[in-house]
């Protein structure tokens, strides 16, 4: 054998060893850089998700306070229309949880209603259970959805304030005062 080919074979088997370790040293370092950065990426992850945890914590409290301050709200206009509010359970599928009841009552000669959590029930003591009433017939296609009947009641409402309030203030200015020698 010539020296040059046993230099060259014992070259190739080192290089080949020192080629496997560079690969596998390579190929570590790889892992360790793919590793950092799903940890990295499961970091801000987890961050991202306790920041959005947050908002929702937040709008659930948000929507909390606000179900229970429409509930006052309808506890108020059920004691201010005692002759026609009544309590009525709901029953059957898909009427929402067990329970929970419709606050049922005519304002301006139109029937309204609302659905009452479970938890809100103590805010109604003072409306009587009931079935519920009958609402006026309506020619059809002229039925108003409740939303619409509200807001129509709400400026005839507002309007006959108005009103009352100018006729008070032209009745002020007429009514002849105190006699001037008394």
């Amino acid at each position: 054998m010539s020296p040059r080919a046993a230099v060259g074979a014992a070259g190739r088997r080192s290089g080949g060893l020192v080629g496997r370790l560079l690969r596998h040293r390579t190929a570590r370092r790889r892992e360790t850089e793919d590793r950092l950065r799903l940890q990295h990426e499961l970091s801000v992850s987890r961050q991202r998700l306790a920041r959005w945890q947050q908002h929702a914590d937040s709008y659930e409290r948000q929507l909390g306070r606000v179900q229970r301050e429409r509930a006052h709200l309808l506890a108020w206009l059920a004691a201010l229309h005692p002759a026609s509010a009544v309590l009525t359970p709901l029953t059957g599928p898909g009427q929402g949880p067990q329970g929970a009841y419709r606050l049922c009552l005519v304002a301006g000669g139109w029937h309204l209603s609302w659905r009452i959590a479970p938890g809100d029930l103590a805010l109604f003591a003072h409306v009587p259970p009931g079935p519920e009433p009958v609402p006026h017939p309506v020619p059809d296609g002229d039925a108003p959805d409740q939303e619409a009947v509200i807001r129509r009641h709400t400026q005839l409402l507002a309007c006959e304030g108005t009103l009352s309030a100018g006729f008070a203030a032209a009745a002020g200015r007429q009514a002849p005062g105190p006699p001037a020698g008394s």
